[in-house]
């Protein structure tokens, strides 16, 4: 799930990218794209930097520091690095409750928003890989009718371009009334406990004509995920929180990782979520920690902690989880060009520090909570953390630099 959107490169545009839904990133012709020779010298510019790095992480703790001071509340982070001594470093700043002062915990549990839709990709692709579905299905074959009116025909979209979003779909978070109802504002306040089935995003999405027709452009959609989860329920016959569930959080052993189906409540421990609601009141900031999980879905539903989702993304770079031609597949990227250092595969993105280093994995952003996952390619170096507040994106980006670079 995303919240908004701006035009920028790098990893702030990574996060802006998943963050978003009132505007969309500019066009651009979704292209196949070859990755291997731009990411060799900053890899091996990598490779020389950690093996005589000796500041076991105190750089990425200023740089935490550094964005409490800026106004975030609280951040959570854990890296994980085969080279470093340490092995698994776990770090806060700031408070997870601004009215008791209670510092952000290190084994806190949130809301990981568009990092969800690595977990759904997955799922997708292990069930190409079992012969169940293919990547180039129609939309149409799996969810006869589903996406039909002006001008929107599922039986032009494929499952692939759900995944890398080049479906040319309307992100239902986009659209105004949604907005105002379920994302800002008095609107959030009132509605927020409200259920909404996933038939209800569609509905949303489908009464806006597409953006373009499908495989021409890039612009990331939730409404892709929707549809991919849905996806998932037919296929599979059961609910895509099982899915998930069974093929990923059980065997990774993701103890503290979640779907929260209709719940309102985070499990413990946890922190309060916070966010500025009205653009009207810039200073004012709410406590928006419970909310009905159904709003997000399998575009950006999952709650977890920062070491399980290094453990997920160990896995699946490392080939855990997906036979090689799936892991392949998940890592053709399409091009944003607002975003020049940022590529999209399906359900993972790719990415380069301000120092060169390439890096896979996702951004993720609800109401009252940002998140970042990322690691090397070859599954070595993790870092993933969370800010328990949704108005300070640029900040993550310096985070990840002094993680990988300083």
């Amino acid at each position: 799930m995303s919240l908004r959107k701006s035009a920028k490169g790098g990893l702030v545009g990574v996060v802006a990218a998943v963050v978003a839904a009132t505007a969309f990133v500019a066009p651009a012709r979704a292209a196949s794209d070859e990755a291997t020779a731009h990411q060799a010298s900053g890899n091996k510019a990598y490779a020389h930097k950690a093996s005589a790095n000796k500041h076991h992480h105190r750089a990425t703790q200023r740089a935490m520091d550094a964005a409490v001071r800026s106004g975030t509340p609280g951040i959570t982070a854990q890296a994980r690095d085969t080279r470093d001594p340490h092995g698994v470093w776990s770090s806060t700043s700031g408070v997870g409750d601004l009215e008791s002062g209670v510092p952000r915990g290190k084994n806190d549990r949130f809301r990981v928003g568009s990092i969800t839709k690595s977990f759904v990709a997955t799922v997708l692709l292990q069930m190409e890989a079992e012969g169940r579905l293919d990547l180039d299905d129609t939309v149409e074959r799996h969810l006869p009718g589903v996406v039909r009116g002006n001008g929107n025909d599922g039986r032009s979209i494929t499952v692939r371009q759900l995944l890398n979003h080049t479906s040319g779909l309307f992100d239902y978070l986009a659209d105004d009334e949604y907005s105002r109802t379920y994302l800002r504002g008095d609107g959030y306040l009132e509605h927020r406990y409200d259920t909404l089935p996933p038939e209800k995003h569609v509905a949303v999405a489908l009464a806006h004509r597409p953006l373009f027709e499908p495989g021409a452009k890039h612009s990331y959609s939730n409404t892709n995920y929707i549809l991919a989860g849905l996806i998932i329920e037919r296929t599979g016959g059961r609910t895509y929180e099982a899915e998930v569930r069974d093929r990923i959080i059980k065997p990774l052993g993701l103890k503290a990782t979640t779907n929260p189906g209709n719940g309102i409540h985070l499990p413990r421990p946890s922190s309060r979520g916070y966010s500025k609601l009205f653009a009207s009141a810039p200073d004012r900031i709410d406590d928006i920690t419970e909310m009905n999980g159904s709003q997000g879905w399998a575009d950006g539903d999952i709650v977890s902690t920062t070491g399980d989702l290094n453990r997920f993304y160990d896995a699946l770079l490392r080939g855990r989880l997906l036979p090689p031609e799936q892991l392949k597949a998940m890592k053709t990227t399409v091009t944003s060009p607002d975003s020049p250092d940022m590529a999209y595969g399906l359900g993972l993105t790719r990415l380069k520090t301000s120092c060169g280093i390439t890096l896979w994995g996702h951004a993720g952003g609800m109401v009252g909570w940002l998140s970042m996952a990322v690691s090397t390619e070859d599954g070595r170096h993790q870092l993933a953390f969370s800010y328990n507040a949704d108005w300070d994106a640029d900040s993550m980006q310096a985070i990840v630099d002094a993680e990988y670079c300083e």
